[in-house]
């Protein structure tokens, strides 16, 4: 990661970034990617809860984006 940059928990718990892993032979899970611009940085994030940070990056977002993939193995 870049200097100064942090995370939030994902959805296993963990501070730290995940890769799309769904099980062999199910289909194809869908996969949502956010990014924000935001008018300043936020508090806290390093190793927070996933959804503090959303109220934080919803009370300083200018602009946002999605990009949805599937994936499957």
């Amino acid at each position: 990661m870049p200097g100064g940059a942090q995370q939030a928990k994902n959805g296993f718990g963990e501070a730290k970034y995940s890769g799309p892993c769904p099980p062999k032979g199910d289909a194809p899970h869908r996969y949502v990617f956010s990014i924000y611009a935001l008018s300043a940085p936020i508090d806290g994030a390093n190793g927070a809860d996933a959804g503090q940070v959303r109220d934080d990056i919803r009370d300083k977002a200018l602009a946002s984006g999605r990009l949805t993939g599937l994936y499957g193995r």
